[in-house]
Parts: structure tokens; sequence; C-alpha cells
């Protein structure tokens, strides 16, 4: 028997310099599609579904504020292409924040997500502005599988292990190593080293002050931007000494701004409005 839908369900397509999102808001409404891998992975499908490399679920926030001043505008959480849950996705919550502060019509907001509680602000030229948090660094924070310098992984090409707020595997490479994601992407994505798999990134030092990045992201695959990606690259290149704190990122997508602060990492780019439209209650049945 056809079960009858009220109504079909809004949601909003998004994207940051070509990281697209379907965001989702189901705040004051509970769980409205019981959103679950499939279900984030049937949205995400680019044939079947809407398609974007995130799904994105805006919900109450049901922690209350985090000791610090001010309240959360609201909670997000992130599910990649495949299906799989992730804490952090900096260009969504750049998308995220854009939504809320035409809300209420503040310049800043505070969105929790699995990272935790990040800050989001207008930078007044049309993009934002959002502190990703401090790098965590050690092997167990990572996590990595076991004991290992995470700014010298023992695998070829001795690449950068960071976490801001996901697993990132950074490699440094010439012009031709940019080839990296299709080359080598799936492959790290699983290396036994990352038990919770990893994100890739390719990184090609253009001058101290500049990085050329290509991405691999964990449960989707290339990307042509990546938001805590730029930032995991921007603190590997740094770490190796090989730049400022403070760098242009260039991605097939365009450019982000990465700046490594005493109080985290801050990434400042473009956050666009494509499309909004109502899932069909058929797609919704199917979701059961």
């Amino acid at each position: 028997m056809t079960r009858t839908y009220p109504g079909a369900l809004p949601f909003l397509k998004m994207q940051g310099l070509g990281n697209d999102f379907v965001v989702i808001d189901r705040r004051g409404q509970g769980n409205v599609i019981g959103m679950c891998s499939r279900s984030a992975r049937a949205l995400a499908d680019r044939r079947l579904g809407i398609g974007c490399d995130q799904v994105a679920v805006l919900r109450d926030d049901s922690e209350g504020d985090d000791g610090h001043d001010g309240s959360v505008d609201a909670a997000v959480d992130f599910w990649n292409a495949d299906g799989s849950p992730a804490d952090a996705c900096g260009n969504a919550t750049r998308c995220i924040g854009r939504l809320l502060m035409a809300e209420n019509g503040s310049d800043v907001v505070r969105v929790r997500t699995g990272r935790g509680v990040l800050s989001v602000h207008a930078t007044g030229d049309g993009e934002y502005s959002v502190n990703m948090g401090r790098p965590m660094r050690h092997w167990s924070e990572i996590p990595l599988a076991r004991d290992v310098d995470p700014e010298a992984l023992p695998i070829d090409g001795t690449p950068v292990a960071v976490s801001m707020g996901n697993p990132h595997c950074v490699f440094i490479v010439d012009e031709h190593g940019l080839s990296g994601p299709e080359e080598r992407g799936p492959e790290i994505e699983c290396h036994p080293l990352f038990p919770e798999r990893t994100n890739v990134e390719f990184v090609h030092v253009v001058n101290r002050n500049a990085i050329r990045v290509r991405f691999w992201e964990r449960g989707t695959g290339v990307t042509p931007a990546s938001g805590s990606g730029s930032c995991a690259a921007a603190v590997a290149a740094h770490l190796r000494k090989l730049t400022e704190r403070r760098v242009s990122v260039q991605l097939d997508g365009g450019s982000l701004e990465i700046d490594w602060r005493d109080d985290g990492v801050w990434m400042k780019g473009p956050a666009n409005k494509v499309y909004s439209g109502r899932l069909d209650p058929e797609l919704l049945e199917s979701l059961e």
C-alpha cells in the first residue's frame, strides 16, 4: 500500500567553489525522513537522486550553549556521498552560515557540528569566513592505526597526516603530482594506517604565500574544492616549513584563503545558492 505524504520535503542545493551540497532543514520537525546512510546515498546520487558531494541536515541544537558567549544558532549533520557520516565539512559550514545569517540578520553565527561549535562570519565582500578549529596532530587524534610520526608517514611520498575534525593525508608534490587524486586517491583513502579511511590532498607549493591543491574526498572521490582539505593542506605545507601560516589555496573550483592563527585555522571563501526544490513523495517512499 502506498503511503500518502502530506507534502514533499523542501531542500536547497548550495555549493562552494564547485563542492556541492543538498541542504535539508528539519529544525522543529523531528526526524522527517529518518536520515541514514541509505537515504543520504540516495539523495547524493547524481542520476537517481539530486546529486551532491555531501548532504547537510540542519536540526535543532539539543546540547545547549557550549559555555562561550552567545548561543548556538543551529546544529548540522553531514553525510558523504557514499552514505558515511562526516564530522566536518568546511565549504558546507560556510553555506549553512550564509543561510542562518539571512534568517536572523546577523553577520556572525555559531553552528554545532561533529567537529564542535564553529563560528561563521560574513566578511563584507560577499564571502564568508569560518574558524575550523585547531588542527589535531597527535597520531591517536587523527586517528592513525598505530604510533607513527604524523609529519612523515611511512607511505610512499612521506605524506603528512592531520585532522580537521576528519582525517587527512597530505602529499607535497611537484606539478606532475597533481594528477594524484585520480591515480592514488582510492588506494590512500583505504590505507591500513587510517582506520576510519581518510581524505587525501596533493599539494604543489607555488610560493610561500600560495599553494595549488587537488582533492580526493573520503566517501565522495575527486572534488573541485574541499574546505577542511584546504585547511589540512595549508597546515601540512607550513609544518614542512614551505609556506607562511596564511596562504592562498588554488583549487580546481577557485581559491580559498587559509590563515592558521592561534585560535584555529580560518578559512575564507564564497557560499552560493544554486536552486531550491521539493523531494517528490515517490523518492521519499524509496528512502524508508
